[in-house]
């Protein structure tokens, strides 16, 4: 699972900021620290290899869909729309999901766009930002949130 992360990763590379990226960008002792505070990953296999994960985590009264992540190689064939669609089939319909990720990110934004998530305002993403996740300032300052349904009024 590391693998098929640290490898899909590279595509931030140069395109979050500078300060935010590290190597490897998601350590076993961060990937442990997020299966401890209840990140339930998927798996996607070709022939019994491993080429994409996706994650959801229950906190209080959302969904967050996290570290979704499909292998160089094998994106834009459809294995991250299965994994995000296999986990939204999980949810309950009265419970809202949300996704965050890196602001410059156009292609991951792209994605959950397609797949019926809405761009939260950026007040709206620092407050929820803050709420659910727990992540540094500098992560806040430079990330979106998109919400399925929208969070209209809440």
């Amino acid at each position: 699972m590391l693998e098929v992360i640290n490898l899909s990763a590279e595509a931030y590379r140069g395109v979050i900021p500078e300060d935010c990226w590290h190597e490897p960008y998601m350590p076993a002792s961060e990937l442990a620290a997020e299966l401890a505070a209840g990140v339930v990953f998927w798996g996607y296999e070709v022939d019994g290899e491993l080429i994409g994960v996706m994650g959801i985590q229950p906190v209080r009264d959302v969904e967050l869909i996290r570290h979704a992540y499909v292998a160089p190689g094998h994106q834009r064939a459809g294995v991250g729309a299965a994994l995000l669609e296999q986990l939204v089939g999980l949810v309950s319909p009265s419970r809202p999901i949300l996704v965050g990720t890196w602001a410059a990110a156009e292609w991951a934004i792209r994605f959950h766009e397609r797949h019926g998530f809405a761009l939260e305002g950026h007040e709206r993403t620092v407050a929820l930002l803050r709420e659910y996740w727990t992540i540094p300032d500098r992560q806040i300052d430079t990330s979106v949130v998109l919400s399925r349904p929208p969070l209209d009024g809440r």
